[in-house]
């Protein structure tokens, strides 16, 4: 017959250890998931298959916005390879619509600008810009054209 002791610390000690553990399983059941840390569209907005100026427009309307039925400009760009403090401040305004230019660093990407005929309660000229990248909506905003303007996402901004 073997007799065994345990000193109190230790039973204290795999307590602990026990409880953490059950702790940790209960958590990761508990918690939902959150993906890979992507951020996702803010809507049921479809930012795929723009293969065309029609279909440009088609993305562009879902925001309410009504533009021009040619593109003003159509200009390729790359997306740097590392973002300045600019390119820092644009890429968290596409994150919040749902979209993260950091996927695309160093790819060249097509900038289609329209003009938008009905913005309210401006009377500047204000444009919407989409950056696509194989057939994909990846960025873009809505901007004034004035040296003391705005610049947003694609949904209208709040009224206060």
């Amino acid at each position: 017959m073997f007799v065994y002791s345990i000193r109190s610390a230790t039973i204290k000690f795999i307590s602990a250890i026990a409880l953490s553990i059950a702790v940790l399983f209960a958590l990761i059941a508990l918690i939902p998931t959150y993906g890979d840390g992507e951020t996702q569209p803010v809507s049921d907005i479809s930012y795929t298959k723009i293969y065309e100026n029609s279909d440009r427009l088609a993305f562009i309307s879902q925001f309410g916005w009504e533009v021009a039925e040619e593109p003003l400009e159509t200009v390729e760009v790359t997306v740097p390879e590392t973002f300045d403090t600019v390119y820092l401040g644009y890429n968290e305004m596409q994150k919040e619509q749902g979209l993260n230019l950091a996927k695309y660093k160093g790819k060249t990407v097509t900038r289609y600008t329209y003009k938008v005929t009905n913005y309210p309660d401006y009377e500047g000229t204000v444009y919407v810009s989409l950056l696509i990248y194989k057939n994909k909506v990846v960025g873009g905003d809505v901007c004034s054209a004035d040296v003391n303007g705005f610049v947003h996402g694609f949904e209208a901004p709040e009224k206060t």
